[in-house]
């Protein structure tokens, strides 16, 4: 059972890739949309925040991504044909060096 979850609320489009993918028994009604719901540790919970500062929780743990940031997952759910993409997704979605100058080598 995850920690948190990625609210990923489906447009026809989004609709049309999840059905795709062999997962529309995985989509749910969430405040009166459809919805997939990605799994995720609170230890990925945290590398996101970092990556995304203005992602909150709501009551039951489930937060939205960026439009962009989603957009990614949503590919990666298409190509793995699993929910349980966080592991490999965290890669994609977060980038711990962004905004960080390069450092110089000291010799």
């Amino acid at each position: 059972m995850a920690d948190y979850y990625i609210n990923v609320i489906l447009d026809e489009a989004k609709k049309k890739t999840i059905n795709g993918a062999g997962l529309a028994d995985e989509i749910v009604t969430v405040d009166g949309k459809e919805a997939v719901q990605v799994g995720m540790t609170a230890k990925e919970y945290k590398k996101l925040t970092k990556g995304f500062s203005g992602l909150t929780c709501d009551d039951s743990k489930a937060c939205v991504l960026p439009a962009e940031a989603e957009d990614k997952l949503v590919g990666i759910i298409a190509e793995t044909k699993t929910l349980d993409v966080m592991k490999f997704a965290i890669m994609k979605l977060y980038n711990p060096l962004a905004g960080k100058a390069p450092r110089s080598a000291q010799r």
